[in-house]
């Protein structure tokens, strides 16, 4: 695996499955990171606990995409609420096995989102969160 700065020098890239997220987070923490935001993968997805455990113990804040990670120890998220969009693609497909073309079906956009705060991670990390910041949460895990 090779973890290497991205092409803005703040941020760094993983490269070559399987991730080591071990290394990833020395890499990381040698740069003197103050935050890290994940973004979503489908292979990212099952290492979602193991990630949350690095943050917290490297006391590194984070930020993700989706819900999920936030209930498995992530400090922060704000997404698309999945649960709507899968709905909805479930109402595509039925129209699609009546007979409709799926070229002639609107393109949809989602208007759901969601911010998630887990005070859990966040006291072991030693953040506070300003309470402006608890109130516009969807979801406070505690």
């Amino acid at each position: 695996m090779r973890v290497r700065p991205s092409r803005d020098g703040q941020s760094y890239l993983l490269g070559c499955v399987p991730y080591d997220f071990d290394a990833a987070f020395r890499t990381v923490m040698q740069g003197e990171a103050q935050l890290l935001q994940v973004v979503s993968s489908p292979l990212f997805t099952p290492q979602r606990r193991r990630i949350a455990d690095l943050a917290i113990a490297h006391r590194l804040p984070t930020m993700f995409r989706f819900r999920v990670y936030v209930e498995a120890g992530g400090l922060m998220s704000y997404g698309v609420d999945v649960g709507p969009l899968w709905r909805r693609a479930a109402s595509y497909v039925a129209k699609i096995l009546r007979g409709a073309q799926p070229a002639e079906l609107p393109v949809e956009q989602t208007a759901n989102f969601e911010f998630a705060v887990n005070l859990k991670t966040a006291k072991a990390i030693g953040v506070e969160l300003p309470t402006s910041i608890l109130l516009r949460a969807d979801e406070v895990i505690e």
